[in-house]
């Protein structure tokens, strides 16, 4: 008697595997794709140009011809508001990466310097920590001028001493642990230590942070804007957007919160990713 061998199940489609995932990481991705294509792609989406006028519908509510509406200048804010992305998500991306890039830097210093570079270090992102954020990006603004490179540093800069002080508690926390511990009982040197099992296993979070920072990032950048410190109007930016509606706040309010929606869905959008990816990486390390 000959044993049948029953015919392997179907691998699932790429389809069917999206639609097995959690509702709020296939939304998050979704959404992701779409600010994707808005910025890299802006006219495949944009009804019209970002700076096309029409003066007979000035302030026009949001209908099936306009569909977030128009501004003072009838221009059309929906199309607006699409070619804003790339400059939005360049300044959330840029500023990400200073703040993580310092980060690492300083974070590393802190914690595996000498004592008295440690304890500088330590001191300087405690006072760091301690100054408030906006107040030094504003001094940054104040000193540099209003332009995309001074609210990526701006952001950057001011973000950048919390998660110094995240990377210094990962470092140190790595030291300690027993795989490190069994590397020097091996007789593995410190730079082979540091190289293949401090930095690797203390580093590993900033991917999930990462995708945190870009949606701190881009509010932040946005509240510098609404204050007329970042890029300003008519530039299609989501912060000179808020800018430039405010003084219309009470006759045509979609000009401020259609744009302030749609950063607070990208910031949603990026954190849900973050933790996904958090959630991912601590499964790895179980």
């Amino acid at each position: 008697m000959t044993a049948t061998i029953a015919p392997a199940a179907p691998r699932p489609t790429a389809s069917a595997r999206l639609l097995q995932l959690p509702w709020d990481l296939f939304a998050a991705l979704t959404a992701t794709a779409v600010f994707a294509l808005a910025a890299l792609w802006p006219a495949l989406l944009a009804t019209q140009g970002p700076f096309a006028m029409d003066l007979a519908n000035t302030l026009a509510p949001p209908s099936s011809a306009h569909w977030f509406g128009t501004d003072e200048s009838g221009r059309d804010l929906y199309s607006r508001v699409i070619y804003g992305t790339a400059a939005s998500l360049g300044v959330g991306i840029g500023a990400a990466v200073v703040s993580l890039t310092l980060a690492v830097i300083l974070g590393s210093l802190a914690a595996l310097g000498n004592r008295p570079t440690a304890a500088a270090v330590g001191w300087l992102l405690e006072v760091a920590f301690a100054f408030p954020a906006l107040l030094l990006s504003l001094l940054l603004i104040a000193v540099l001028g209003p332009s995309i490179l001074t609210l990526i540093l701006a952001v950057g800069i001011g973000t950048a001493p919390g998660y110094a002080r995240m990377v210094r508690g990962q470092i140190l926390s790595a030291r300690g642990a027993p795989y490190v511990e069994a590397a020097v009982a091996l007789g593995h040197s410190r730079g082979r230590i540091l190289r293949q099992h401090i930095l690797p296993n203390s580093l590993r979070p900033l991917v999930a942070v990462f995708a945190l920072s870009i949606g701190q990032s881009i509010v932040w950048a946005s509240s510098l804007s609404f204050l007329g410190l970042g890029i300003a109007p008519p530039a299609p930016e989501w912060g000179a957007l808020l800018d430039a509606g405010r003084g219309y706040i009470t006759v045509a309010g979609w000009l401020t919160v259609i744009p302030g929606l749609v950063i607070v869905l990208l910031a949603l959008t990026t954190t849900t990713l973050g933790r996904h990816l958090q959630s991912i990486l601590e499964k790895g390390e179980k």
